[in-house]
């Protein structure tokens, strides 16, 4: 037996030098006193490391994407806040989501490109078929774009349900790309996928349980359709991340290898093993250690190597998904993350394959991959504007007299003495001071005003102890989390459980940053607050530099000037996922491309209005409208508003009910 090997591209890349977390505070405060710099920005931001090449700042200050010119071929760099201006003067203003078809296609190409490589550069002997799972962006737009950009490449689509096989049918035209049927799978189902195969379509239905094979025998039979089948076998390596557990041995989906020889033998006896041509394993989503996915690959290729010497043709490897998105540009193994790039990941799964089936003597069949968020989640990125903004710094002048409540009296002085000789002294004492004076005005012993005096008191001692620690080399623990406390809250006009639900749901960190001003200092740190009624309605997590920080660094908003954010990488699940939290709907959606020079905007989507969003709920529109006109009429008839209230009071009703769910000035 040969010696086993670990080549270069299985090593974990080297991640990008950060700075230490405990770095001097001092050296921190000199490096604020010189000018800022764009570099500056991208550095805070950290838009050159998730960026990955398509999103940069100007020279002017502005984020900007970078497309290619579709007629011409040459870059072309569209400013952010440009659009939206362009896109204010047709009616269009945020919140909204802006889609970049080059991106996906750019991708698709890259993923291409990079199995092209290793395949050549490793003299691997067989090739590359991709394929999307619709699941990561079920979007019209989405589907029709995938199957039109992939089709040089022969890419091909991935469907767990009969609603997304249905739609893959629509658009696949390409009889070299694969059609897997992944999911539970009822006679309808097959039904299509077999009519898809009669249509000339390369379809391949994998089985996820044992019994499914019954059920396509039977339905086969009666089409007399040979189909193609491939089955999804249980690893014992576990992927890593959030979605470890989709993976595994304890995998809700697949079969264990007593049932994969189970199913060989069934078909074996009944003369249709040529039916068996594909082994499809899953890792799982996410994966940010290239280590781990190397492992698995090595053992499904085992399984491939066993399932050839039991006789079936195979011909079609499946190694699923897993390959992940940089989200926070720190090219490590934290969830949101990855060590690895698409030329690293294409390579060790190329070589991991070749190196086994080598040993083994098979033939080395057809590479599959099923990479779905790294291929949509650069394609859009979500604008936003700030409303409003609320702080809890406190620098005014304390009004408390010496003949006040006694632990008002001495939480003022605490906080008229901070110096950085009493810092923990003095945060102690401000808690203590608090916390009774709250139990004080809680049994009746202090006023409202004095209770609101204890407020502003205690807040100015926590923003005096905030920036005496800006001056300190080492940071005491307690005092850590004073930044994160002070934070601003930056209310924004968007719904995160609509437009960013994996932040909510799982503490995704997804990139946040200004999209303008970037030639200023940001001198403030807030926190991100949507405006659904919820305490949940806020970003916990920002990426800043290569790090994932509780808060943003963010500007002062400006009187009478628009301060927009962007949200980027959110082109995978996100606007699947979406929830109608409060009634807020869908964002207007524009696709942009460049054209001959010109900015073109090629699909514009308008976002759900109010009506729409209270028919999904069931409600009827024209009946609300009559029911609020008959409460209108017995107002009258009550004396309580006159006939022309009425009829404005109407208008406005059936305003909003026309109106887009969020905030409009």
């Amino acid at each position: 037996m040969s010696q086993r090997r670990t080549p270069d591209a299985a090593r974990p890349a080297a991640a990008r030098t950060r700075k230490p977390s405990g770095s001097s505070k001092k050296v921190e405060r000199e490096a604020s006193e010189k000018p800022w710099t764009i570099e500056d920005a991208a550095e805070t931001y950290g838009i050159n490391h998730w960026g990955a090449g398509y999103y940069s700042i100007s020279r002017r200050g502005e984020v900007s994407v970078d497309l290619t010119d579709r007629a011409t071929g040459s870059p072309h760099s569209v400013s952010l806040p440009k659009l939206l201006e362009e896109l204010d003067a047709r009616g269009i203003r945020p919140p909204l989501l802006l889609r970049f078809p080059r991106i996906l296609e750019r991708r698709i190409e890259e993923l291409y490109h990079g199995f092209a490589k290793a395949i050549s550069d490793l003299e691997y002997g067989g090739m590359y078929r991709g394929v999307f799972p619709i699941k990561v962006n079920q979007q019209q737009q989405v589907a029709e774009e995938v199957a039109a950009y992939g089709r040089r490449f022969h890419y091909g689509f991935e469907v767990g349900s009969k609603p997304e096989l249905i739609a893959a049918l629509a658009y696949l035209k390409d009889s070299d790309a694969l059609l897997v049927c992944n999911g539970y799978k009822d006679e309808e189902f097959i039904d299509l996928a077999l009519y898809g195969q009669l249509l000339g379509l390369r379809v391949v239905m994998v089985l996820e349980m044992p019994h499914e094979l019954g059920i396509i025998e039977e339905r086969s039979a009666a089409l007399g359709v040979e189909p193609v089948i491939g089955v999804r076998v249980k690893l014992s390596a576990e992927g890593a991340g959030k979605w470890a557990k989709s993976g595994g041995e304890k995998s809700p989906f697949g079969l264990n290898l007593a049932q994969l020889v189970e199913t060989v033998e069934r078909l074996r006896e009944r003369g249709r093993l040529g039916w068996l041509q594909m082994l499809h394993c899953h890792q799982g989503s996410q994966i940010p250690d290239l280590t781990i996915i190397r492992r698995a690959i090595e053992e499904t290729a085992r399984i491939y190597a066993g399932l050839v010497k039991e006789g079936a043709p195979m011909g079609l490897l499946n190694l699923g998904g897993g390959l992940a998105v940089d989200y926070d540009g720190s090219r490590s193994t934290r969830s949101s993350s990855a060590n690895y790039s698409i030329e690293e990941y294409c390579h060790s799964l190329v070589d991991a394959v070749k190196w086994v089936l080598d040993e083994s003597g098979v033939a080395h069949p057809t590479l599959v991959t099923e990479s779905g968020r790294a291929m949509v989640a650069h394609y859009s990125m979500l604008a936003l504007e700030i409303l409003d903004v609320n702080r809890f710094e406190n620098r005014d002048e304390l009004a408390v007299n010496e003949d006040d409540n006694e632990t008002l009296v001495a939480l003022a002085e605490v906080a008229r003495n901070i110096n950085a000789d009493n810092l923990l002294e003095s945060f102690g004492k401000a808690n203590r001071h608090r916390e009774e004076l709250h139990e004080n005005f809680l049994t009746g012993d202090i006023s409202l005003r004095e209770r609101a005096m204890c407020e502003q008191c205690y807040w100015r001692a926590m923003t005096d102890i905030a920036t005496e620690t800006q001056k300190l080399r080492y940071v005491p623990e307690e005092l850590r989390d004073l930044s994160g406390l002070l934070a601003d809250q930056y209310y924004g006009n968007f719904s995160i459980f609509q437009s960013l639900a994996d932040s909510w749901a799982i503490d995704c960190a997804f990139p946040v940053m200004p999209l303008h001003r970037l030639t200023e200092r940001p001198t403030r740190q807030g926190v991100i607050h949507d405006v659904t009624c919820d305490c949940d309605g806020m970003i916990k997590k920002y990426v800043s530099g290569s790090e994932v920080t509780e808060a943003l660094p963010i500007h002062e908003t400006k009187e009478n000037q628009s301060y927009f954010l962007g949200i980027f990488l959110v082109g995978a699940y996100q606007e699947t996922l979406s929830d109608l939290h409060n009634l807020f709907g869908d964002t207007h959606a524009v696709s942009v491309d460049v054209e001959s020079g010109r900015v073109r905007f090629s699909r514009e989507v308008e976002g759900d209005s109010v009506s729409d969003v209270l028919e999904y709920v069931e409600h009827e529109p024209k009946k609300l409208v009559e029911q609020f006109r008959e409460l209108a009429e017995t107002a009258i008839s009550e004396g309580r508003i006159t006939a022309v209230q009425r009829r404005k009071a109407l208008e406005a009703y059936r305003n909003g009910m026309a109106g887009y769910t969020y905030f409009e000035s």
